[in-house]
């Protein structure tokens, strides 16, 4: 894999439109694959993603976007719903075997909300770099309602939803123009 820094963020946009090109299940696969070896807490990896293809998915989906998103997702070939898993530590055991990380979590429920969406957001992070290393464009969104999308996606778990981000091939012809960044001086400082 040749993958430049151009492709990952100074080229790279959010996608408001997509081209009509298929992503297969194969690819989302890969995506997957690539972007788990990436870091989380304890390797906690409390992400957990549903890749949305069909008509019926989408349109339980739209249901819970407002309509600029709506007609986002309506045009993707994928939208991933990313969501965390509020009972990662049950895995633990599997994940972060040289320790008993498991105790860490249980009973603290305001360690383990704050550990499941700081992860879980970190994923999503290395899901899009992921997404975009394999030459897919993307559209993270966080304009929905979580309630609707728990509801339709992850009903009878313990997963609640983080955000959504539509996959596929860009259409550049809906682009917007490029929106500017804080300068170093604004963001940073040493001490």
């Amino acid at each position: 894999m040749n993958i430049t820094t151009a492709q990952l963020f100074t080229d790279a946009r959010t996608h408001n439109g997509y081209l009509d090109t298929p992503v297969s299940d194969g690819s989302l696969r890969q995506l997957y694959d690539l972007m788990k070896w990436a870091p989380t807490s304890a390797n906690c990896s409390p992400a957990r993603f549903v890749f949305v293809k069909s008509a019926e998915g989408k349109a339980k989906l739209m249901g819970a976007m407002p309509p600029p998103n709506a007609e986002k997702v309506r045009q993707a070939p994928v939208t991933a719903v990313i969501g965390m898993d509020m009972e990662f530590f049950e895995k633990l055991p599997q994940l972060f075997p040289h320790a008993d990380a498991k105790a860490w979590f249980v009973g603290n429920q305001p360690m383990i909300d704050a550990t499941a969406f700081r992860n879980s957001s970190l994923q999503g992070g290395y899901f899009i770099l992921a997404a975009r290393a394999l030459g897919l464009d993307c559209g993270p969104m966080s304009g929905f309602d979580a309630a609707k999308l728990d509801a339709a996606f992850w009903a009878g778990s313990k997963v609640k939803t983080n955000f959504v981000c539509t996959l596929g091939h860009g259409d550049v012809t809906k682009l917007f123009p490029r929106s500017p960044r804080l300068a170093f001086e604004e963001a940073c400082r040493f001490d």
